[in-house]
């Protein structure tokens, strides 16, 4: 168990948290929520004891082990990969180097022989003999081949020393895990172990994700950083994403009777309740959720863009047509022979663990870098908007964000231009900042709003969620399921796959698997791809 007692933080002027009182419970996995700013990863850092609060103090069980997902990747760059796992249990380690480092002195006493006693039964009480093995299997069900674990640290790729870090904070079941973005840079089946392993995780977990279906498949609590306070909600995301709207809503009906907006609750907690059935959180959570009361949710301050996505004008029936396309990239063959025929109003997710290789087709595609060899037409009525994984040169301008905006309209109104901004949260002086100063998810807001001005017919989309908050990916999420028109995108987002794709495309080194009218989810459990996969990916 951990908790937080009077807990506040202050810089300057400024007031993150104040006076949160908080108690997180073995058996939970809690998902900690917040608007970008609101101090979700300070909040974790506090509770590992890397950041002082201000007032308060967290006090944590006598005996219990806290483990932090570390968020440097250089940290541990002199290491082998299997040492750094093993390091995430630093009581573990420091025995077994203190063990090792008697056993190697040359003039061992009776002292030495004494203390190497004490120690070895340290190591056996908390499972030293079978750690190595133990890390292994960690580092291999999280994607890290076993020919990498002697490597150093230094000799991986990025992501792949996020994975290793992942190994090293859940090694050694520790008592309370303390996550921030534990998915980054994992695929979907490397994700998916995640979350099995979470659901059955014993202990206390908080974690820190902008993966909604992460956050519906693991938590059992959401505890939501707003109004400087952290209250805690029974459910997952989706629950408390509904349940936060419905409150909102009943508030504004102040004439509606207390009885019709208790059996309104009601009704809604069966409702989801029933939906989520199939969850392994479902049980606990059901129970919890059927004791709520109108008092137990509450309304958000959260804000959210308004994307709307318009066609100027319908696309005809032969939309585009890939035929022999080679991409490489630095000698390197990302795909081969690729043929794709795209009808009107398919809306392509593009799957697979290379992500160079999606961003290379949709590179050629939007004509940014010519294909190998091999040839595409686009039908003549398309009309297209590329949103890239990399916009940087779209802000390389001293332009304001009124200004840069502006040239991607026909209307010479700035009150249009200015609503338009309001609608995507760009409000008052916001309007006229520098876009060179933007941050990631301003950034990606902007490009958005571009692709909404031009109205296109066709949308490509290269991981458009990347730097987004929960509540913009919320809203990009509906306005591309109600867009008529035809997308072609990649996005490690389940959840937003799951519900606008109609078509899931795979790209594997030796050719593509291809499924229309599949779901995402029926697209993971179909026995037949899974065959398939493992012949294309030898």
């Amino acid at each position: 168990m951990i908790s937080v007692n009077d807990l506040s933080l202050q810089y300057g002027q400024r007031k993150l948290f104040s006076k949160v009182n908080i108690t997180f419970s073995p058996g939970n996995c809690y998902g900690l929520i917040g608007a970008n700013g609101s101090g979700k990863s300070t909040f974790l850092k506090i509770l590992s004891g890397e950041i002082e609060p201000t007032t308060g103090e967290v006090s944590v069980l006598k005996g219990k082990r806290v483990s932090v997902l570390k968020q440097d990747q250089f940290a541990f760059d002199e290491f082998t990969v299997l040492n750094s796992v093993v390091m995430g249990h630093k009581q573990l380690f420091d025995i077994s180097a203190e063990k090792d480092a008697l056993y190697a002195k040359e003039d061992f006493s009776d002292a030495d022989g004494l203390r190497a006693s004490e120690l070895e039964d340290a190591f056996g009480e908390l499972d030293g003999w079978t750690a190595e093995s133990d890390a292994a299997k960690l580092l291999s069900d999280l994607g890290i081949a076993p020919r990498l674990h002697d490597l150093k640290m230094s000799q991986l790729e990025s992501g792949q020393k996020v994975r290793v870090l992942l190994a090293q904070a859940l090694f050694g079941n520790p008592d309370i895990l303390l996550l921030d973005e534990p998915t980054n840079h994992l695929d979907i089946r490397t994700g998916m172990w995640l979350e099995e392993f979470l659901i059955n995780f014993e202990n206390t977990a908080i974690v820190v994700s902008h993966d909604r279906h992460f956050l519906d498949k693991v938590c059992t609590f959401i505890a939501d950083i707003d109004f400087g306070k952290v209250s805690l909600y029974p459910g997952n995301f989706s629950f408390w994403l509904e349940s936060s709207q419905l409150a909102l809503k009943q508030r504004k009906e102040s004439n509606k009777k207390i009885e019709d907006k208790r059996r309104e609750l009601k009704e809604f907690i069966a409702r989801f309740s029933a939906n989520a059935s199939k969850s392994k959180q479902a049980t606990s959570r059901k129970k919890i959720l059927e004791n709520l009361t109108l008092e137990d949710i509450k309304p958000s301050s959260r804000k959210y863009p308004y994307i709307n996505l318009e066609q100027e004008r319908e696309v005809g029936n032969d939309l585009l047509d890939v035929n022999g396309i080679s991409v490489s990239v630095d000698g390197k063959l990302l795909f081969k022979d690729l043929n794709i025929r795209v009808q009107r109003g398919e809306k392509i997710a593009f799957v697979g663990p290379n992500n160079l290789a999606k961003t290379a087709l949709f590179e050629v595609l939007s004509e940014t870098i010519p294909a190998d060899n091999g040839s595409f037409k686009w039908g003549v009525s398309t009309k297209r908007a590329y949103y890239p994984k990399d916009n940087a040169e779209f802000f390389n301008t001293d332009l304001t964000v009124l200004e840069w905006l502006s040239q991607y309209t026909k209307s010479t109104d700035e009150n249009f231009v200015r609503g338009f901004l309001g609608r995507m949260l760009f409000s008052g002086e916001d309007a006229f900042k520098p876009v060179k100063v933007l941050s990631g998810g301003e950034r990606v807001r902007c490009m958005l709003s571009r692709m909404m001005l031009i109205e296109p017919n066709t949308l490509i989309l290269d991981e458009p969620t990347n730097h987004l908050d929960l509540e913009s990916i919320y809203a990009l999420n509906e306005g591309l399921i109600k867009f008529q028109g035809t997308i072609l995108f990649s996005s490690h987002d389940h959840s937003l796959v799951q519900t606008v794709a109609n078509r899931i495309i795979e790209i594997t080194p030796n050719g593509t698997i291809d499924r229309i009218g599949m779901t995402f989810d029926e697209y993971l459990a179909d026995e037949d791809i899974q065959n398939q996969r493992q012949l294309l990916y030898i």
